[in-house]
């Protein structure tokens, strides 16, 4: 799996620079997803083969005991707990300062691997910047410059060395479907996993409402494998202990990071939530299938669905490629039902899409409605052909390319799905110019 690195140091000290610098090939992922939010704290990397999730935690300012620092202090304290390892960052240029200390003082007492990183020392003795930090008591020490690249490699490197290779373990569970169940606390996760595996699961705990890891558990319907991810973690014999169940964006991201097929679950009695959102977010930035089931159906009033129906497909617009299953997991209602959307979003996540038929479909999208004139030159669509899977990509050939609108490219993506079966599945889209000599002449 992949491996969780928190970012941690007092504000300024250039994390959100190598934030940066070590997520940036997933920056503009969910760019075309109109009307998402995401939060940017979180974020996808990969050192060659070896993928890795980073938090950033924010200022971590300790002795703050009230209002947003405060809460942001508790969710960094949150993070380094949850994390497989630490960056902690100081600024070489300033030397050791009373917030260091206090941050290493707390680090110390983490049974986990944390790496020192010495920003800002362009320019700088590297050996008398490093010497001053010996003094935190903490002896994995990596200078570096966030804002140049310098010494990064070595620092993230050295980082997962310690880890399993999480690509090599994806291809040895290859032959299973991985679905995450995520969702808001108390919206019926555990329920639906008890219902799904149709027992009630032993899960020993110290201390009620404490974050847990997700679970993972392996069980076979009609002859297929699949591994369910229980993200609410803690339960009781006969009796589902959601309500005690602590939120935690980081553990569902994590969760998110080893499934093929996300099951995003909401409550048809609740709103929509920015938490939901953020959920759904990092799920479109890393390329994930949804399936959205809505939980506690029963009961309600026709009127009462259809409302909730429009509203739902509303607020989750950019999820129109989903299937949304309607269900009732404590009276196990819709429950095969969901089960066939997660394998059929599985399946067409990893679908193959032939050449010929690419570009004829392609071809009848443009006669259809041709791409609008920039300037003299209107972009000219060749041909397609598929570039990769898990999501689909389609790869499209021609001229003048890089004015194609958005709209367009969304109708485009409208036109292959209508002929092959991508429900549950991001379909992505790419142009590939030929050099046009006259483009640029008048």
């Amino acid at each position: 799996m992949k491996p969780i690195i928190a970012l941690v140091g007092r504000p300024n000290v250039g994390k959100s620079t190598l934030f940066n610098r070590l997520t940036r090939s997933k920056d503009a992922l969910v760019a075309d997803y109109a009307g998402l939010t995401r939060d940017r704290h979180y974020g996808d990397g990969r050192i060659g083969h070896k993928p890795y999730i980073l938090v950033d935690t924010g200022g971590f300012e300790p002795l703050i005991d009230s209002g947003v620092m405060y809460q942001m202090a508790r969710q960094s304290e949150q993070a380094i707990y949850e994390a497989d390892a630490v960056i902690f960052m100081v600024d070489g240029r300033n030397g050791v300062t009373p917030q260091d200390r206090l941050i290493a003082n707390k680090l110390r007492m983490v049974d986990k691997p944390v790496y020192v990183a010495i920003n800002k020392v362009e320019g700088v003795d590297k050996i008398i910047a490093v010497s001053d930090f010996y003094e935190l008591g903490l002896d994995k020490m990596y200078p570096i410059s966030a804002s140049h690249g310098d010494g990064i490699h070595k620092l993230i490197d050295d980082v997962l060395r310690g880890f399993k290779n999480a690509a090599e373990e994806e291809n040895a569970n290859a032959d299973r479907i991985t679905f995450a169940v995520i969702g808001r606390p108390n919206v019926g996760k555990s329920t639906l996993v008890n219902t799904i595996l149709g027992e009630e699961r032993v899960i020993a705990f110290d201390e009620a409402g404490t974050t847990r890891d997700s679970i993972y558990i392996d069980f076979e319907r009609n002859d297929e494998k699949f591994t369910i991810i229980d993200t609410a973690g803690i339960r009781r014999k006969g009796k589902v202990t959601e309500k005690l169940e602590k939120f935690s964006v980081l553990k569902a991201i994590k969760a998110i990071s080893e499934a093929h097929v996300v099951v995003m679950v909401l409550d048809a009695h609740l709103d929509i939530a920015e938490q939901d959102a953020t959920i759904v977010g990092y799920a479109l930035e890393a390329g994930k299938s949804v399936v959205v089931a809505i939980n506690k159906w029963d009961h309600l009033k026709e009127d009462e669905r259809q409302r909730i129906k429009d509203d739902v497909k509303t607020k989750l617009h950019f999820l129109d490629f989903a299937k949304y299953n309607y269900i009732s997991a404590l009276y196990k209602k819709g429950i095969n039902e969901l089960i066939d959307s997660i394998r059929g979003a599985y399946h067409a996540a990893f679908l193959k899409l032939s050449t010929p038929k690419l570009s004829r479909i392609l071809s009848e999208a443009v006669n259809r409605q041709p791409p609008a004139y920039k300037g003299n030159f209107r972009p000219k669509l060749r041909y397609a052909h598929q570039g990769g899977s898990n999501p689909p990509l389609i790869i499209i050939h021609g001229n003048s390319l890089h004015t194609i609108q958005k709209a367009y490219t969304k109708y485009l993506e409208r036109s292959f799905r209508k002929v092959f079966d991508l429900t549950g599945t991001p379909l992505r889209i790419e142009y590939k110019n030929s050099d046009n000599p006259f483009e640029n002449k008048k």
